[in-house]
């Protein structure tokens, strides 16, 4: 695989709600609609903007699926990073663990991004006015920038934000899960067994989710973690591509300091509220949260890369324990440049044969077909 000219190529054939072929691959991209629930079965909605965005109600997600299965009873669920706008990073990866595996890659959307956002938040002539506010507010940032403005925003607003997404994601994962197993997706038989490929912010949710296990749906689910899986007190989230400084540090001591004062209700403090507490920080639930791991051990495999300053080995190390982290979690590092965000750089000045040649060896082939066989396999 040509990872750059194949990076180029399905970003050109990829488009939203349009089911495709792929002939290179034979591979068909199916898109399905899934409408939350969430809306109408939990008390998480204090803000009513946030109600009305019926994007993040109402969307299509994108399959990939070998051309030759109809319906499948394997699958491989990628969770994407945090304030992702779009599926090109993705693209490639789903196609390349679709056609190893045999098994069905589903790119389920984290609630308020991708295409569960209102295009707005993605359009600089629409967020001028915001960029120059921030600006003005809180100086010279050299984290600030058109991709990031939108979010940076909202979560200074209200960084209650943050975990409500995810907490919205969880229940709607819950509810996919749940019509997947039932066998009332078109597109997977009864009983389907979902494994998780979870990259960034999506590994600190996918660690949620199986540590909180609603309705039992996640209890065989293996998890691939790649540049993530660290406890929120050592990410390092301020970046053009994620969030500038002031949101950074409104996030930080809102989920440090506030957080779980905020939360007054007995219904919110349940088993995915506790699950996330035990993500914020080393010492909250430690006890629980390494015996859940040592648990998970057989389950868990990871990446993490050397120079990730966003999510660094520190934090996942804090997070699984030491023991469970040294023996499930590998360190990586690259030849050529490259950072959380983009760990794989196309539009750079990297040498894209470099790119490339990587690409084959890391977490998309050799990883997998090594470390993370039971995926490969199973």
């Amino acid at each position: 695989m040509n990872y750059t000219q194949r990076h180029q190529e399905l970003s050109s054939q990829f488009q939203i709600g349009i089911d495709t072929h792929l002939d290179t691959s034979n591979i068909d991209i199916r898109f399905f609609r899934f409408k939350s629930e969430s809306r109408s079965n939990e008390n998480i909605w204090e803000n009513p903007t946030d109600l009305v965005i019926g994007e993040n109600i109402e969307f299509s997600y994108p399959v990939f699926i070998p051309s030759e299965q109809q319906q499948t009873s394997e699958a491989i669920l990628i969770l994407h990073g945090l304030n992702e706008r779009n599926w090109s990073k993705y693209l490639t990866w789903a196609e390349h663990l679709c056609s190893e595996t045999g098994k069905a890659v589903i790119l389920f959307p984290i609630a308020f991004h991708v295409n569960r956002s209102p295009q707005s938040w993605s359009n600089p002539r629409n967020l001028r006015d915001i960029l120059d506010f921030r600006r003005k507010k809180n100086g010279e940032d050299r984290c600030l920038s058109f991709a990031n403005v939108a979010f940076s925003e909202r979560v200074c607003e209200e960084p209650y934000r943050f975990y409500r997404s995810g907490r919205q994601t969880v229940n709607d994962l819950t509810q996919l899960f749940g019509d997947i197993k039932q066998g009332v997706h078109p597109a997977f038989n009864a009983n389907t067994n979902i494994d998780i490929f979870a990259y960034s912010i999506g590994a600190f949710l996918a660690e949620i989710i199986l540590f909180s296990n609603p309705k039992n749906l996640f209890s065989s689910s293996k998890l691939f973690l790649f540049c993530g899986g660290g406890v929120f007190s050592s990410m390092f989230g301020q970046s053009r591509s994620i969030m500038d400084t002031s949101a950074y540090k409104s996030l930080f001591q809102y989920y440090l300091h506030e957080f779980t004062e905020k939360v007054k209700l007995a219904s919110m403090r349940d088993k995915i509220f506790e699950s996330f507490c035990s993500m914020i920080s080393s010492e909250r639930y430690k006890s629980e949260r390494e015996q859940f791991f040592k648990r998970l051990e057989t389950q868990l495999e990871g990446i993490s890369l050397v120079k990730d300053k966003v999510m660094p080995y520190l934090g996942i190390e804090e997070a699984l324990g030491k023991n469970i982290a040294d023996s499930r979690i590998t360190k990586m590092d690259f030849a050529f440049e490259y950072n959380h965000e983009n760990p794989f750089p196309i539009c750079s000045h990297t040498n894209s044969t470099e790119v490339d040649n990587t690409a084959q060896i890391t977490p998309l082939k050799r990883r997998y077909n090594e470390c993370f066989s039971y995926v490969l396999t199973q």
